[in-house]
């Protein structure tokens, strides 16, 4: 299905943020989130310092060095012609240390907003969520940089935060106060829902692209699934021997990745709770001393958008890349500082914000997925781990479209 990437991951371009001098300061530089838009025509940036970076996505040619040139939405001479989205800059007010970018709302959710909210801002149109150090989360409007929403709620810092990839503008915000809290766009920001339970700071929340489960991760060696249809907890994910602090689904919602500290991603079957893989990061090179027993603390996980690599961010200064199927990572990029990282949606890249303010974006495996693969996934997409074992089916079919066949 796959074949092994052999080349270590190229830097396409790395984007710095041109301070003035009021923000001539050390602290609070990180870029904590990076995001992509789900069309991928926009990519957000918290560049620390209260400030979010909106950037058209292909980035302009100056950014990108020869040989990688992408075909552009424009060449650098018309990108100030009529009609073509422009760079903004969104002033946060507090450190921003969550984003999220809402699918297109769909038909009936633009058709109810304007019906029922005549007097208030239009959101059937692409949104930015922020997560901010006050625990406030303001609403932007990509296209335009206007604040549409200020949602109060949150006692303490908003750390992440996940739309339901439905686009009914259902949005998920995880917080230091240990809660998580479920808002409604479509009903002017309205917080429909409070999960308690964690006893440390939320980290992570991220929900499957199915929009069953919800899965949280706090300062703690459990990881919570919650359903998303009745907002109660389905199961603890138990296997971490230090905090986790990241999650991810596969595209088909089949699978869930958590990173810990402990250096270990666990793959795991959401529908059953079990540990199907290991994932540890041994160092590259050995410790100068002793005292850096966290030297490869996991800090990010993500899936690639047709679900067969992963990429994950580690504090021993390497970006890696693992394939599904393989126990071992594929590739290694040397990086400093790094915080997060996400995926394009089209594939071919990764962005990674690092502790000083900047993005890194690299090349990332492309691949032909096996028909094989895509019968998986379109499967997965609607059966779950049960409805599978349950199908008249040979017993190897049923391994392999529940990943049993590592």
């Amino acid at each position: 299905m796959l074949s092994p990437v052999s080349e270590e991951p190229l830097l396409l371009a790395e984007l710095k943020p041109g301070r003035s001098h009021q923000f001539d300061w050390k602290s609070s530089c990180e870029t904590w989130s990076v995001a992509f838009s789900p069309d991928g025509s926009w990519f957000a940036w918290s560049q620390g310092h209260c400030i979010v970076k909106l950037i058209p996505w292909p980035l302009e040619e100056q950014f990108i060095p020869k040989g990688f040139e992408a075909k552009s939405r424009s060449s650098k001479n018309d990108t100030k012609g009529r009609g073509s989205p422009k760079e903004k800059t969104l002033d946060c007010g507090q450190i921003v240390w969550g984003l999220a970018f809402s699918p297109w709302p769909s038909p009936p959710s633009r058709k109810l907003w304007a019906r029922h909210h005549p007097q208030v801002p239009d959101i059937s149109c692409l949104i930015l969520a922020t997560g901010l150090n006050d625990g406030q989360i303001k609403i932007w409007e990509v296209q335009t940089g206007l604040l549409l929403l200020n949602l109060s709620g949150h006692q303490d810092v908003v750390r992440d935060l996940s739309f339901t990839p439905s686009g009914s503008l259902i949005l998920v915000s995880a917080s230091r106060d240990k809660t998580l809290r479920i808002w409604d766009l479509n009903k002017h920001g309205k917080q429909i829902q409070v999960l308690s339970g964690h006893l440390q700071w939320v980290y992570c929340c991220s929900i499957s692209p199915d929009c069953s489960m919800l899965c949280s991760a706090a300062g703690e060696k459990s990881v919570f699934l919650w359903s998303m249809r009745s907002y109660t907890l389905i199961r603890k994910l138990e296997g971490h021997q230090s905090s986790v602090v990241s999650c991810d689904f596969s595209p088909d919602s089949a699978l869930l990745v958590t990173a810990s500290y402990d250096t270990n991603v666990i793959m795991w079957d959401p529908y059953t709770g079990e540990r199907l893989r290991f994932l540890h990061h041994t160092q590259l090179d050995p410790p100068m001393d002793d005292s850096d027993v966290h030297i490869s603390s996991l800090r990010s996980v993500c899936f690639s958008p047709e679900g067969l690599y992963l990429a994950t961010v580690a504090d021993d200064r390497l970006l890696r890349i693992w394939a599904l199927e393989l126990k071992t990572p594929i590739a290694f990029a040397p990086m400093t500082n790094g915080l997060c990282c996400t995926f394009f949606p089209h594939g071919g890249v990764i962005a990674t914000g690092t502790r000083d303010g900047h993005v890194q974006f690299w090349t990332a495996p492309r691949v032909l997925s096996s028909l094989k693969h895509l019968c998986r996934k379109a499967l997965r997409s609607f059966l779950t781990t049960y409805q599978v074992l349950a199908l008249p089916i040979p017993k190897k079919m049923k391994e392999f479209l529940t990943y049993r066949t590592f």
